[in-house]
């Protein structure tokens, strides 16, 4: 999320540009400006970048643990199926 310094600046740069005749209402179209970007912000449910570098990191450990456990649920299956192949036990239902 933007700070309030950040929402400050662009609500003064968006009432500098404005036509002469508005511009002394300045204070008043900075802080509603200031207010509509803020709500707008909080609708779009923005992240900072710390907050998505830190879920990108969670994300890659959760892949690499997820890709180890496909590849050795492939070798049980792998040596399931050779165990059955060759006449070993299998197990019973009781």
């Amino acid at each position: 999320m933007l700070s309030p310094k950040q929402l400050d600046e662009m609500a003064r740069r968006v009432s500098e540009h404005l036509p002469g005749g508005l511009r002394e209402f300045q204070q008043e179209i900075e802080k509603n400006t200031r207010t509509a970007m803020q709500s707008a912000f909080s609708r779009m449910e923005l992240v900072t970048r710390e907050e998505f570098d830190a879920q990108a990191k969670v994300l890659a450990r959760t892949r690499a643990r997820l890709e180890g456990l496909e590849q050795r649920v492939a070798e049980l299956e792998a040596r399931l199926n050779a165990e059955e192949g060759s006449g070993g036990e299998q197990p019973t239902a009781e």
